[in-house]
């Protein structure tokens, strides 16, 4: 375990990376955001999550890369919900709805480093009622473990002291290949139904999966393949489940596996770093990784059918999911 420092926060504060390591799986984390900025696996010569070296690019256009997105991960249709029965506005930030939370969320933070190991590390964010506009003062708690040969599990929880939105996400996006780019990895989710979106938003259908959605079997991806929906894994929170496998044309594996009821699956058709090199070398471009993103269903407030993302005071968010690797 090593804690060295990134750069320095707009406010003035220090930013640390922690690097972590276990059997034949390396992470490193960022305090800003809870970001898992690096993956490396035991005798592959390339990163597996997409990144960049530099604070900057974290601060700019990568700012969602790696990091815990909430409150409430996804969209809000008309950056509006009704939250411990009062209607609350937000600020929109993608055209008329919320994404992530707006430009601030928990993905432009500092977190606290409450413990660290050399296989462990714990996070703490704590919010003030009011702080995004989501009602409830907050604690939020990212614990990061590595278990051999090469099993990062991360559990997400939140508590808070009235009515409010939860849907946490980490937001990764993983190159299997030496090279970055989509196409021709293979991947296979555990996912019969799907949600169709309009603009970004779901539509409210819950679609069962079939033609370039039905991925149960698994099958190779197109270099610019648009994937950008939720896939519906169970109707709420369930036991760890393995749902998604992704293999790169290296032979690299990802098996994820959740105990979220859906997983957003992005083929990042808008990664654009601009001048920020990312961690191959070069910047990163359109297709060039995947997100794959356990969470609730988005826009849930809207839909009365899918899983709840109300917080109730007393009542405990919790989230776990593992990343297990292999060559």
């Amino acid at each position: 375990m090593t804690i060295t420092r990134f750069g320095t926060a707009p406010d003035g504060r220090a930013v640390q990376r922690i690097t972590l390591q276990a059997g034949r799986l390396r992470v490193a984390l960022l305090d800003l955001g809870a970001i898992l900025q690096d993956v490396r696996l035991a005798g592959i010569d390339w990163p597996l999550t997409a990144g960049a070296p530099e604070l900057a690019a974290y601060l700019g256009p990568l700012r969602w890369f790696g990091a815990i997105v909430g409150p409430v991960a996804n969209r809000i249709g008309g950056a509006s919900a009704r939250i411990g029965g009062r209607d609350v506005r937000f600020e929109p930030n993608e055209g008329p709805n919320l994404l992530h939370s707006g430009p601030q969320g928990f993905h432009g933070r500092l977190w606290q480093v409450v413990e660290v190991g050399s296989s462990r590390a714990l996070l703490r964010l704590d919010l003030a009622d009011g702080i995004d506009g989501f009602p409830g003062n907050r604690r939020i708690k990212a614990e990061f473990t590595l278990t051999p040969p090469a099993t990062l599990r991360l559990v997400l929880t939140a508590v808070s002291d009235a009515p409010t939105l939860m849907n946490l996400a980490n937001h990764s996006y993983w190159t299997l290949d030496p090279e970055p780019g989509i196409g021709g990895q293979h991947l296979r989710l555990a996912a019969g139904h799907w949600l169709p979106s309009a603009d970004g938003l779901p539509t409210g259908e819950i679609r069962a999966a079939e033609g370039a959605f039905d991925l149960c079997s698994g099958r190779p991806l197109g270099p610019a393949e648009e994937i950008d929906h939720n896939f519906c894994l169970a109707h709420s929170p369930r036991t760890l489940t393995e749902v998604a496998r992704l293999t790169g044309r290296s032979g690299v594996s990802l098996t994820l596996a959740t105990t979220a009821p859906g997983l957003q699956v992005y083929t990042g058709r808008d990664i654009d770093s601009g001048e920020h090199a990312g961690h191959h070398g070069r910047p990163l471009r359109a297709f060039d990784a995947l997100a794959l993103e356990p969470q609730l269903w988005p826009d849930a407030p809207h839909h009365p059918a899918f899983p709840s993302i109300d917080l109730q005071p007393g009542a405990l968010f919790r989230q776990e999911t593992r990343f297990s690797f292999s060559a």
